[in-house]
């Protein structure tokens, strides 16, 4: 009988804390589509000092606050926007910029660590003069951390040199920094400073932070007043929003400073992983919280019937493919939770191991 649940789908999946549920239930609230409520406007204020913007806006997810930004700086149809051909934008978001906002995406492949070459970039930037054929170049997004590369992160350089770029050809950059505090905290880097290049920065709520909704988008307070609206008219106008931003708040104060010890729990799994007969992890790449194993040939297992197994001893796992997990370390996954995980693991292969004839 399962006496235990860790769930490492993702770190979406973490439960409000009781610190947070208080603070949700004593919220001041008020109506933030008329700009009034109080916590919402607190959660705002603390967002752009954070990331050293002018203003912040609460939307009510990830994927809402990189549309807004995007149709923010794309504001005419047919403008086009560069981005990795890896990056949840462009695979996850559900084609959104397209089928809203009429923003042409041109996808250019990402590296390894999550980074795009800088020449290729540039020479994606489509020549003015050819207007009558050409969309014309708005805005360059990158993501930071990059969640498909497992977490990688963009450095304060990297970044500088794209923002440089951008403005060299009077563009805009747009950072998806969904899991922006992993990066700064694996870095080692403030916030504000691993930003500071960009235009507008989508910061996720809900991941490596744990409160149980929202996002905040933040730039300069012409860019958040258009945001405002915008988020009005794809219906994220929530009124007492204040009860989340409570929330937020406390994951702010309780829970950025527990993410070092997250990149310490995954790359102690990844380690472990690495030492099981038929799996294989690129230990380098793991960087934050996020781990991506392999199943090698030969060990007659699918990622799928892992993932069964493991769910009888009440381990959650995401299979990515038929051969690949992918595992995501959040705050209320603890290193005992970690030894665990990778005491069933193993078992599990030993013993398809051991069923095809193996040691």
């Amino acid at each position: 009988m399962v006496t235990r649940t860790i769930d490492l789908r993702s770190d979406t999946v973490t439960k409000p804390t009781e610190t947070m549920r208080i603070a949700m239930a004593k919220a001041e609230v008020d109506d933030d589509v008329l700009i009034y409520d109080p916590t919402a406007r607190q959660l705002e204020t603390e967002m752009a000092r954070i990331t050293g913007k002018e203003a912040a806006l609460f939307v009510p997810s990830g994927t809402m606050g990189n549309l807004i930004s995007v149709l923010v700086h794309c504001e005419i149809r047919g403008s086009e926007v560069i981005l990795g051909n890896n990056s949840h934008i462009h695979i996850y978001e559900n084609g959104g910029i397209s089928t809203i906002g009429g923003v042409h995406p041109r996808p250019i492949r990402n590296n390894k660590d999550g980074t795009i070459d800088i020449d290729l970039i540039e020479s994606a930037i489509r020549n003015p003069e050819f207007e009558i054929c050409y969309p014309k170049t708005r805005l360059i997004c990158l993501e930071n951390s990059h969640a498909n590369t497992g977490g990688r992160c963009l450095s304060v350089e990297y970044t500088d040199q794209v923002g440089d770029l951008a403005k060299k050809h009077g563009l805009k950059l747009h950072i998806d920094g969904a899991r922006i505090f992993n990066a700064a905290a694996a870095l080692n880097v403030p916030v504000d400073r691993l930003v500071q290049a960009a235009d507008s920065v989508s910061v996720c709520l809900s991941k490596g932070l744990g409160a149980p909704v929202g996002s905040v988008i933040v730039g300069t307070k012409a860019f958040i007043a258009r945001a405002r609206i915008l988020r009005k008219t794809l219906g994220g106008g929530m009124r007492q929003v204040g009860i989340l931003c409570a929330a937020a708040l406390v994951a702010l104060q309780e829970n950025v400073q527990k993410l070092v010890l997250d990149h310490k729990n995954a790359k102690a799994l990844a380690e472990g992983l690495n030492k099981i007969k038929g799996l294989s992890v690129d230990i380098a790449s793991v960087e934050t919280n996020i781990v991506y194993f392999d199943i090698l040939n030969g060990s007659h297992i699918t990622a799928l019937k892992l993932s069964k197994i493991m769910e009888e001893h009440g381990i959650l796992l995401m299979p990515d493919s038929s051969s690949r997990v992918r595992i995501v370390i959040h705050h209320q996954v603890s290193a005992s939770d970690v030894q665990y995980t990778l005491s069933c693991i193993k078992q599990a292969m030993t013993g398809v191991t051991n069923e095809n004839g193996g040691n």
